[in-house]
């Protein structure tokens, strides 16, 4: 059931609710749906693990395992747990930093790039379904709402 069928349900009741609850709403369900789908669509990692590997590779340098944390919005201890799950299967290796041993760098192995490569077009074609009939200037102010979003949640 999609968002639009949750809210056409008898027995939902969404008048009176301030746009602001809404949409927060609406990105945690839109979060659980596309985290469930995107787990269905990939063979051999889950959603977050791709996510983490996605992180990795917008680095000019590999991350810390705390600079890939703050990348991806989550905790340390939470991306050391899908850090070590892709080490096991081989997508990553941690390593301890040259200068400062107090620090653990994440770099991909060439058999998560294969692995990338192999899906690239399952998730192209993907992205492009999802965000069918959505113009760009459309998403540009979507990106700036989160952005704005994001900048105000800094300030707790």
């Amino acid at each position: 059931m999609n968002i639009r069928e949750v809210m056409q349900q008898e027995n939902v009741d969404f008048t009176g609710i301030e746009s602001s609850y809404f949409l927060l709403g609406l990105l945690s369900a839109f979060d659980n749906r596309f985290q469930a789908m995107a787990d269905r669509t990939m063979e051999e990692i889950s959603w977050k693990q791709f996510f983490a590997i996605i992180c990795i590779n917008l680095c000019k340098e590999n991350p810390t395992i705390k600079e890939l944390a703050e990348i991806m919005g989550s905790s340390h201890q939470n991306v050391k747990q899908i850090l070590l799950k892709l080490e096991k299967k081989g997508f990553i290796n941690i390593t301890i930093d040259e200068n400062d041993r107090r620090k653990q760098r994440v770099e991909l192995t060439e058999s998560c790039m294969e692995y990338c490569k192999k899906n690239d077009d399952v998730s192209r074609q993907t992205m492009k379904k999802m965000f069918e009939g959505i113009s760009e200037e459309q998403l540009q102010v979507t990106i700036q709402t989160i952005i704005q979003i994001e900048d105000n949640l800094k300030e707790f």
